[in-house]
């Protein structure tokens, strides 16, 4: 199963960005997908994921599995994000046990989705 993690592009971070420079999101997710996904996760862009009141935000989604919505990244935590990815696919239902997360997923949690029911 495919984990993607999602990154809002649109995310300007609660600042202003200049005509022609590209946002704290679009950075983010450029940065992201220079470090590399870790085995099983795909980096998508997102066009938005309305959480613009927490700065950069990115979001991990499995089939089946508990989703999750971060917000106030910055691409000081791009190792930690990827990190925190890595766990999460390797997960059988979404739930990394809260002590293995990384500090920024523990304290940056800004939504638990439930697995979609079919």
């Amino acid at each position: 199963m495919v984990t993607v993690l999602h990154v809002c592009i649109t995310c300007r971070a609660g600042q202003p960005v200049p005509e022609g420079e590209a946002c704290p999101g679009a950075r983010l997710h450029e940065a992201l997908v220079t470090a590399g996904a870790p085995d099983g996760v795909t980096i998508r862009a997102a066009e938005c994921l309305s959480a613009c009141d927490h700065g950069c935000s990115v979001a991990l989604t499995k089939p089946g599995n508990w989703s999750y919505v971060y917000g106030r990244m910055t691409e000081a935590d791009i190792p930690e994000i990827l990190r925190g990815a890595g766990l999460y696919a390797a997960s059988t239902d979404g739930l990394v046990p809260w002590r293995e997360r990384p500090v920024v997923f523990r304290k940056q949690s800004l939504a638990r989705i439930p697995p979609m029911e079919i």
